[in-house]
């Protein structure tokens, strides 16, 4: 499918470009060969094909979240470089 001087330029508006001549005659005749690809690819049979989302299927390779037991204050404040009353102190972000 040859797209025509006139179909770029409108192509140029929507995508608010301002397009040289060289530059027109060159997505000219790029446009022009991505659409002639469409072309090859609508000749394809596809009837026996289900439609599909994914190609592959996926799954979740993520481990089951369980339950564990938390570890002991003590050794998560353990090096802490400043701790008060049994939590981490911080300098302050807001007066």
């Amino acid at each position: 499918m040859k797209l025509s001087r006139e179909e770029v330029l409108h192509i140029g508006t929507l995508c608010r470009m301002s397009l040289s001549e060289a530059e027109l005659e060159r997505f000219q005749e790029q446009i022009s060969n991505i659409l002639e690809n469409f072309d090859i690819l609508k000749e394809v049979d596809t009837d026996n094909v289900p439609p599909t989302a994914y190609p592959i299927h996926l799954q979740n390779v993520i481990r089951e979240d369980k339950a564990a037991p938390c570890l002991p204050q003590s050794d998560i404040l353990a090096n802490a470089p400043h701790q008060e009353d049994g939590y981490f102190r911080v300098k302050a972000v807001l007066d």
